[in-house]
């Protein structure tokens, strides 16, 4: 069975202004789409690994024939950080509507509070973190297998699930995430992305 591009749950437009509908779909159908195919690709001469989900592929990589090792992280990884991400963002209207905190809410905050002390805190180092990254990759807040919370980096598309880490949540800083609108100014796309933070799948996660 071969993995698939998940659909979006929202319109390329949805994130507007704060993330454009062009990077968007740029983002998902170009970018996403080909570590999907480049996935797919890796795996046809091993069946029995199609049949995995990413999430195992990527949690044992010492178990993947070491010919397609490097692709399944990179591609494997690539596909799920962006599944995670997509989810991750909720229509600034939508969340209006809803009523939804551009906060998180409950035993998360609690935990955020505990473990980075207030909120801005915790936005402050991960946004530090963040424009930190030299070249491409991400940060995360993520969760151990003791339930601690930690901010992290990875370069390229290296999932922390490969460092049995839980992702909570994850900020793509490749170029490619922001550079339409945002040029260079990595800084400035970091805090327009808070707007759009879908705090309510976050505490899913969490849970």
């Amino acid at each position: 069975m071969k993995h698939e591009l998940p659909k979006l749950p929202y319109s390329y437009d949805a994130l507007e202004p704060f993330i454009d509908a062009r990077t968007m779909e740029i983002h998902h159908i170009k970018h996403h789409q080909a570590y999907v195919d480049k996935l797919n690709a890796a795996l046809e001469k091993y069946p029995e690994l199609q049949e995995r989900p990413v999430e195992e592929l990527l949690k044992d990589l010492n178990s993947i024939p070491e010919d397609i090792k490097t692709a399944v992280k990179n591609h494997g990884g690539g596909h799920h950080n962006h599944s995670l991400f997509w989810t991750s963002l909720v229509s600034p209207s939508k969340a209006a509507l809803a009523g939804k905190s551009r906060e998180p809410s409950g035993v998360l905050a609690d935990e955020i509070n505990k473990n980075f002390g207030r909120f801005s805190d915790f936005k402050e180092k991960f946004a530090a973190s963040a424009v930190g990254i030299f070249g491409s990759g991400w940060v995360w807040l993520v969760k151990d297998g003791t339930g601690k919370l930690f901010i992290v980096s990875t370069p390229n598309q290296d999932s922390p699930i490969s460092q049995g880490l839980n992702p909570l949540l994850g900020l793509d800083v490749w170029e490619h995430a922001y550079y339409l609108k945002y040029q260079n100014r990595r800084a400035e796309y970091i805090e327009s992305w808070w707007s759009v933070v879908n705090w309510e799948e976050v505490e899913k996660r969490f849970e």
